[in-house]
């Protein structure tokens, strides 16, 4: 025997008994009480980080139930994570000097695809060498057709029920990523931009976009501002850089009278709430701001320039002719940005596929107040309530080629849409649509598509019945809305049942500069590094011991 133990001869030889064995199957206790988690599943678009060794925690659990005589589950898998993956992919291209533009929907789809297959390889490696003792027998794939068929059917079910329905609506809009993204996937912070205060025919009003001033269809005041009460119906003539123009001057109750001067310029087609008293009172949306980010054809000679070039030209030729009557340019706003790129994003109008949200959120809340789940720590139950009690439609429409694609079909002679499990309807005139389900969507029903695929059910059956619902969901508290909320909304939905009873948050692994470590971002670290240097015991001892839950 070797006077100093050496984990590189001792770890992955054990695990590899063990694995042989059957000893990460519930199997091994095959009368025990059952005990499930489900892995959150990995994004398969780069090696894991070390933050995927947090997984140790699920492991500590697993391991200890397994020694109580429980039957264990801990079911792998691995998300296609859809824009994530694309966005990753497509950094991978600009390298190479290729753009996703260069290829057709099939060739592009084919090469991600074989990009995340050699990725989860990989992957399962890392988690086999950090010693997690998951049931590789049944490892589940986003895109595993029986995991889709279950997504397809979920969706159907929801459009047939009318929880889904298709609408032109201002989506956040990244032009940069080519895509629209959910209220969750968008950044805000603070920037100092110019605040001009701008000649409107009879009114002096205060806006930080006169480049959006060719898609003015109103004017707006409060209802109960007396200032401007003579002016509420009347149509003005405003003097504009390429020419006169008319509009009406409308009152409504989200003009606040205290803001700049209490007029507002209203575009509907590039501001969330001007859309909204666009669609109170009738008004035409003009878009005058292409997908590309550029100003279009209906802005004349500006027809071309990025927002930002706009913004500044259409300002100093306003000050030219005297239309501006001060600037504020230390004004400090709240603006929106891509959460991957950074970019500003743009509300944009775009026929999109939206869930109703304020029936699933509700049962959400009961079964909370109910104490069918419980949070740990239990402070986390407030960040969760706050996100379903101010809940919007949620648009799982994707501009992307990577993902699930929507199982619509649109007839191209009636305008008629159906909906259907991923089959096309018969007949010719059919065209389905070329967007993807955000990867939210899909990764909502994880907990019960997984355990669903594992026995060939719709829901019943032994094998379900028995870790459904199952017992942990023990996740990064970063994405409580995103994920865990999401989770069980869908999981009740679908199946009568909470899908997990106990939801475990832990802390973040951050970089030096206190960033989340992040693949898309290139600050991870390979885990396998410190395991290779210290061995898996002692990486796995260091994380539970240094990184209490939720902080």
């Amino acid at each position: 025997m070797d006077k100093v133990y050496n984990h590189k001869d001792v770890e992955e030889k054990i695990y590899k008994v063990w694995e042989e064995k059957g000893y990460f199957k519930p199997e091994v206790n095959p009368k025990g009480k059952p005990y499930c988690i489900i892995l959150p599943p990995p994004n398969a678009n780069a090696p894991l980080h070390f933050g995927h060794a947090m997984y140790v925690v699920e492991d500590v659990l697993i391991r200890y139930h397994r020694m109580l005589g429980n039957a264990a589950l801990w079911l792998p898998g691995a998300d296609h994570a859809g824009f994530e993956t694309q966005f990753v992919f497509e950094k991978k291209l600009q390298k190479e000097g290729k753009s996703r533009f260069d290829f057709d929907r099939n060739t592009l789809y084919k090469m991600i695809w074989d990009f995340v297959q050699e990725n989860r390889g990989g992957m399962e490696s890392q988690l086999r060498r950090l010693g997690f003792s998951l049931d590789w027998s049944r490892k589940k794939f986003t895109l595993d057709q029986d995991i889709i068929k279950i997504a397809y059917q979920t969706f159907k079910k929801l459009y047939d029920e009318g929880f889904i329905y298709r609408g032109d609506r201002l989506v956040n809009y990244c032009t940069k990523c080519g895509t629209s993204f959910s209220d969750l996937e968008v950044n805000h912070k603070e920037q100092k931009d110019p605040f001009y205060y701008i000649k409107y025919g009879p009114f002096v009003l205060a806006t930080v976009r006169p480049e959006t001033k060719f898609g003015d269809t109103a004017v707006a005041i409060n209802p109960e501002d007396k200032r401007y009460q003579k002016w509420v119906g009347k149509e003005i003539e405003v003097q504009g850089v390429n020419g006169k123009f008319k509009v009406k001057v409308i009152a409504d109750d989200l003009i606040d009278p205290n803001f700049g001067t209490g007029v507002a310029k209203v575009t509907p087609a590039h501001d969330m709430k001007d859309f909204e008293i666009g669609k109170k009172h009738n008004l035409d949306i003009v878009q005058v701001i292409g997908f590309d980010g550029k100003l279009n054809e209906k802005t004349g000679k500006y027809q071309g320039l990025y927002v930002r070039q706009a913004r500044k030209a259409v300002a100093e030729d306003m000050q030219k002719m005297g239309l501006i009557e001060k600037i504020d340019e230390n004004y400090i706003h709240t603006i929106e940005t891509c959460y991957k790129c950074e970019t500003t994003i743009e509300p944009m109008l775009l026929p999109q596929w939206f869930v109703k949200m304020e029936r699933l959120a509700k049962t959400a809340i009961d079964v909370l107040k109910k104490g069918e789940i419980k949070f740990h720590p239990q402070r986390f139950e407030k960040t969760y309530l706050d996100f379903l009690e101010n809940i919007r439609d949620w648009n799982i429409s994707r501009q992307i080629v990577w993902g699930i694609r929507i199982p619509a079909w649109k007839n191209s002679k009636t305008g008629e849409w159906v909906i259907t499990e991923g089959e096309a309807p018969k007949g010719e005139s059919w065209k389905q649509d070329e967007d993807t389900f955000d990867t939210w969507f899909s990764s909502a029903q994880w907990p019960f598509s997984t355990l669903m695929a594992n026995c060939d059910c719709d829901g019943s059956g032994g094998f379900f019945d028995r870790f459904y619902p199952t017992s942990v969901m023990e996740t990064g508290y970063d994405i409580l809305r995103w994920w865990v909320a999401r989770m069980v909304m869908v999981g009740i939905y679908r199946t009568g049942k909470v899908p997990f009873r106990n939801v475990v948050l832990h802390g973040l692994v951050n970089d030096p500069y206190g960033k989340k470590m992040s693949k898309s971002k290139g600050n991870a670290i390979n885990p396998l590094e410190l395991v290779d240097q210290y061995g898996a015991d002692a990486v796995r001892f260091a994380l539970i011991y240094g990184n209490a839950t939720g902080n």
